[in-house]
């Protein structure tokens, strides 16, 4: 019986401080754990706020579901100097994977963790899902990797998270702009799908508001603080309940379009191992059931999920949509393996200093 495996297209796709343990030292990053800064300074993150003004926002909804990179002719290696500085230090501690605990909005309340993000390829606008995830520094998202860096093509250009969209660009809980990308240094050299997730470091998010006729930034303070972050957990066998969400968007095989990227989607099942060696995927998750079509990629796949909460813990992410049995619809949604790696790369963004 055939079987297809596409990219789960971003344009919507198809994811306080409570944490297990002692707190501990940041420990120098595995040489695997690739750092790429996406804007760093304050004056990087106004330059990328001003791109996102609300006129351009507006039509954030019409833009195309991003769509991973095939496959890099480059050779398996690190990524080159001038792309980014893979982090090394062979002799560090590793961080020891551990069970981070989800956290509740500041000022209490259901967590809105689940949106998009929207940035550039190629001078193209796309968008992807997304959630926000418990961390040190309150300010973090995870998403696909390929939401955020195109292995022929580099990282994006003007990265923003928006949780819990409204109508017409309103960003009802904030407009945060990415300040670092962490990933595995096998996606970004190769586009390995094993290794299709990243983890993004925030600025303090804002909202636009007018004064004087004109459309001015309002500081709204860190993430985690406004819509809570989900937990994190790695390692986990096969065979678990999980929950995933997303906002597809994207054409079924019979070119059906029952999906508008505008609601969030969720489908929930026992998860099973695959393989895709086309996508070098060797420790896929696939999720059966489920419709996803593109847009939904990096959307959470959450464990223990309490909906009156809005929380539970992360152990996925949407990264390809599958027509298992070449019907009209999608049938099936995977992840990478969450793994002790997945955590170390999550340590590194969870401690990444941000304003």
């Amino acid at each position: 019986m055939r079987q297809l495996a596409i990219a789960a297209s971003s344009g919507v796709l198809l994811m306080l401080p409570m944490f297990t343990g002692t707190s501990h030292a940041v420990a120098a990053p595995p040489d695997y754990v690739y750092a790429e800064p996406l804007a760093k300074s304050d004056a990087e993150m106004r330059k990328v706020a001003e791109y996102w003004k609300p006129e351009r926002l507006k039509d954030a909804d019409s833009y195309s579901p991003a769509t991973p990179g095939t496959k890099s002719s480059a050779p398996s290696s690190s990524p080159s100097s001038s792309a980014g500085s893979v982090l090394t230090n062979g002799a560090s501690r590793r961080a020891a994977a551990r069970d981070i605990q989800p956290t509740a909005p500041a000022k209490g309340g259901a967590a809105k963790t689940i949106g998009k993000v929207f940035f550039q390829l190629g001078g193209k606008e796309y968008w992807c899902s997304a959630s926000a995830v418990a961390a040190k520094n309150r300010s973090l998202v995870a998403t696909a990797g390929h939401c955020a860096w195109d292995p022929r093509l580099g990282k994006s250009a003007n990265w923003i998270f928006v949780p819990s969209p409204g109508k017409d660009g309103d960003a009802p809980y904030g407009i945060y702009v990415g300040s670092t990308l962490h990933m595995h240094e096998d996606w970004a050299a190769i586009g390995d799908y094993d290794y299709d997730y990243a983890f993004v470091s925030v600025h303090h998010g804002f909202r636009w508001v007018t004064e004087d006729g004109k459309a001015v930034m309002k500081d709204v303070g860190r993430l985690e603080d406004n819509v809570g972050g989900q937990g994190l957990t790695v390692g986990k066998k096969t065979g678990n309940q999980v929950a995933a969400f997303g906002y597809p968007a994207g054409a079924q095989p019979d070119g059906s379009q029952p999906f508008n990227g505008r609601t969030l989607k969720s489908c929930e099942g026992k998860t099973k191992r695959t393989v895709n060696p086309t996508r070098n995927l060797q420790y896929g998750v696939l999720l059966s059931g489920c419709d996803f079509s593109a847009g939904a990629s990096g959307g959470p796949w959450i464990l223990g999920y309490r909906a009156s909460a809005g929380l539970g813990f992360l152990n996925g992410i949407n990264s390809l949509t599958w027509n298992l049995d070449a019907a009209a619809k999608y049938d099936a949604v995977s992840s990478p393996y969450f793994t002790p790696t997945t955590f170390e790369v999550y340590d590194q963004a969870a401690n990444d200093a941000t304003t």
